[in-house]
């Protein structure tokens, strides 16, 4: 058995398919184990109800929805049992590539540029709505320095409390803005500013400061070249960052790929699972890779 990939998925996949009387052998192209796993915020979390889950993620996979609602309990205790603390993960798909195709930031390991993808494609493979989609942050625009352990402290997370302009000076202000702000980043594209009042301004003080001590560009409003609301105080230039991918290979609750024998899909690699909203990749990663472990073990 070969797992491709050693971040939350691949690891996992790979311990519990030992427990099982398998030999698996995994292999990480990167320089170190933990793919983006390792440069996450740490935390996974699930919606309190399954509604809840589909109203957020209207256009995910029903049935891989609930598997990793229903499964996540028992996976956190198995994860637990084995000594490892839960964390959150955005590992495999084609994050880098996507960024690159789109020029936008990048908010995740450089490696997941879609290789498990294309292989799987080239034998056969579905893949799901939303190969477009992905789940990110905006963080402050170049020239700002961001390294790795600043994708957290740095991300721009106040968007719904300002309004957004595109660099031409255009209002593309969205209606709504959900509480997770991934849609605002994939709605801002390469560039973008957030211009902020005294209430915004005071809800987000941290990260903007945060974004000024990094070299990013904070302005006063009035010397942004184009006209804003009365009362705005700043502006914030802000890109968006692609974490990891939503769309990916289809992947039944076993984690099998459709269309092709023999090969599973865990992490973002199985894409349909949070289409149209957002949901823990953790979760995602966790539940698929004891999935794919379990199913190679009974066959």
């Amino acid at each position: 058995m070969i797992v491709a990939g050693a971040g939350m998925a691949g690891l996992v996949c790979a311990a519990r398919a030992r427990e099982l009387g398998l030999r698996p052998r995994v292999l990480e192209k990167g320089t170190r184990p933990g793919g983006s796993m390792l440069l996450s915020s740490g935390v996974v979390w699930r919606h309190r109800d399954f509604d809840d889950f589909r109203a957020e993620c209207p256009g995910g996979d029903e049935a891989l929805q609930r598997l990793i609602w229903e499964r996540l309990d028992d996976a956190l205790a198995w994860l637990v049992s084995r000594g490892a603390e839960p964390v959150v993960l955005a590992t495999g798909g084609f994050a880098a590539r996507l960024a690159s195709e789109r020029g936008l930031l990048l908010r995740a390991n450089p490696w997941s540029d879609g290789a498990g993808l294309d292989y799987a494609i080239a034998r056969g493979a579905a893949t799901t709505a939303g190969m477009g989609e992905f789940y990110g942050r905006a963080m402050p625009a170049p020239p700002a320095r961001i390294r790795e352990q600043d994708y957290v402290p740095l991300s721009q997370l106040y968007g719904r409390w300002a309004r957004i302009y595109s660099d031409d000076g255009r209002d593309i202000t969205p209606a709504s803005v959900s509480w997770s702000e991934s849609d605002l980043a994939q709605a801002i594209g390469r560039r973008a500013w957030y211009v902020l009042d005294d209430g915004g301004l005071d809800r987000a003080r941290q990260r903007v400061d945060a974004a000024r001590a990094a070299g990013g560009t904070v302005v006063d409003a009035a010397e942004l070249p184009f006209e804003t609301p009365p009362g705005s105080r700043v502006g914030v230039h802000v890109a968006a960052a692609v974490t990891h991918t939503l769309g990916g290979l289809r992947t039944d609750t076993r984690a099998r790929v459709e269309g092709v024998d023999g090969v599973y899909a865990a992490g973002v690699d199985a894409g349909g699972v949070a289409l149209g909203g957002y949901a823990s990749g953790l979760a995602q990663a966790l539940v698929l890779g004891l999935a794919a472990a379990e199913d190679i073990a009974a066959a």
